[in-house]
């Protein structure tokens, strides 16, 4: 990982973990492993062609109302993908609705879209598919831990039957029943605190160095 690439995710005050922003999809979509992959595969969706869309309408957009503009805009490519994996895996789209639904909401937390009248088509594009990126990575992570452990199984997407597959499943009930409790809300909060305050540690350098 390069000094510039440490500075942006460490340094960069709309990090993620910085504000806790899409702290709500972090704690929705972690929830199985197979709706993790789903809500990246989405936010990488909804960050890319929502930042391509603005550069192409750029001449044709109006300077007052455009973060409106484009929240619409987010939220219609965010339909557009809930559509294409409808046709994929009806069930599969039907039990991630909800999380496709948040991301364009996400979306217009970047820092990007305040400053899109700044930014050339190629530095918009990075920064927004590396804060997807970023978010889509931290819920993976999650989901590997809560699922594990509190489901005691794995899952997968899966185009045909149920929508997603299990790779294993741990039948004995009584096997670790008190970390069960990752898999409700407030076992995500909770791991979420530590991610929160792992962060905030390894961010300290990066903070001094812009004092």
């Amino acid at each position: 990982m390069n000094r510039r690439f440490q500075m942006y995710v460490l340094g960069n005050p709309h990090a993620p973990l910085s504000t806790l922003a899409g702290g709500g999809l972090l704690i929705i979509a972690s929830s199985r492993f197979a709706f993790a992959l789903v809500a990246c595969a989405a936010l990488l969706w909804v960050y890319g062609l929502t930042v391509l869309s603005a550069f192409v309408a750029k001449p044709i957009l109006p300077k007052r109302g455009i973060r409106v503009i484009l929240l619409f805009l987010s939220g219609f490519i965010g339909s557009l993908f809930l559509l294409v994996l409808w046709l994929i895996s009806p069930l599969l789209a039907l039990g991630s609705a909800f999380i496709i639904l948040l991301c364009p909401v996400y979306c217009m937390g970047s820092e990007i879209f305040a400053h899109l009248a700044a930014q050339t088509l190629e530095g918009a594009l990075g920064k927004t598919l590396v804060d997807a990126g970023l978010l889509g990575f931290l819920i993976i992570a999650l989901s590997l831990i809560r699922e594990p452990l509190g489901f005691m199984t794995l899952s997968l997407p899966m185009v045909e039957g149920p929508g997603m597959v299990e790779l294993f499943k741990v039948d004995d009930e009584t096997s670790l029943l008190p970390i069960r409790i990752l898999t409700s809300a407030g076992g995500a909060l909770l791991l979420l605190g530590y991610g929160v305050a792992l962060f905030r540690y390894l961010r300290k350098p990066y903070l001094k160095e812009e004092l």
